[in-house]
């Protein structure tokens, strides 16, 4: 999915360094839409193989972020909403991508990454829990970037369940639901978002030319910046996620 040619590398280049010294988002999350649609552009007769090229170019989007100094990534990989609408057949081809592409990457040695996970487990073929979660553990001592993987989420989902783990909490302690409201916060909250211990999104991409959020990090995209761009996830280029950082640093420097 490499842009190639001298005036490609010219043009990223150029972005480079017009990003030099400008702020850089340190949370990124990336909806990664349109696999299907861009197989079907490509010509293949089977288009859940856009699947399996939006798996393995998540590598060069982690990439990217390592090479500019971007620690913290999130992706869009499926919503609860798509696993009970889409065919069966798609969903299986998914989770196969899931786990042979992108679980067993992670672990392989020369891979800095830490696994986290987002969303609801139960909902996914156990095969595929069982291989994320197999590589959340691998990955859980390294030192180098925060990877987390959305699947089988929903951002207002985890909002309510978010509130409900709060008032299970202060319910145990003893807390009364009238205390419990005049003190509540919004750290209160979020403190029991699935991944309490990143830091929320500071720019959202969203590939395939759609111009919603699809319930995707309801919470965390409070303070995010947006960015909606009209290419096919598996077509996303390097020049495509320099343009969306720097329209990310001309905003936060206005």
């Amino acid at each position: 999915m490499r842009g190639t040619g001298i005036l490609y590398d010219w043009y990223a280049k150029r972005l480079r360094r017009k990003l030099s010294g400008g702020p850089l988002p340190r949370h990124v999350a990336v909806a990664m839409d349109g696999n299907r649609r861009w197989a079907r552009q490509q010509g293949f007769d089977d288009p859940g193989i856009g699947h399996r090229y939006g798996a393995e170019h998540l590598d060069d989007l982690l990439d990217w972020c390592a090479a500019i100094g971007i620690a913290h990534v999130t992706v869009y990989v499926a919503s609860n909403d798509n696993l009970v609408k889409r065919g069966s057949g798609e969903i299986a081809h998914l989770m196969a991508m899931i786990e042979s592409i992108v679980a067993e990457r992670l672990m392989e040695p020369g891979n800095r990454w830490r696994l986290h996970l987002a969303g609801h487990l139960d909902h996914l073929p156990d095969s595929t829990a069982h291989a994320l979660k197999t590589a959340c553990e691998a990955t859980r001592r390294r030192t180098g970037g925060h990877l987390t993987i959305a699947i089988g989420y929903d951002g207002q989902s985890e909002i309510v369940d978010a509130v409900r783990a709060l008032l299970e909490t202060e319910a145990a302690q003893g807390t009364t639901v009238s205390d419990l409201a005049a003190r509540l916060t919004a750290a209160d909250i979020g403190a029991h978002r699935y991944t309490p211990d990143l830091p929320e999104a500071d720019l959202i991409i969203r590939t395939s030319g759609e111009r919603r959020l699809s319930s995707f990090l309801l919470w965390q995209s409070a303070g995010a910046e947006l960015y909606f761009c009209d290419v096919y996830w598996p077509g996303f280029r390097h020049v495509d996620f320099l343009r969306a950082l720097r329209d990310y640093a001309r905003r936060r420097a206005s």
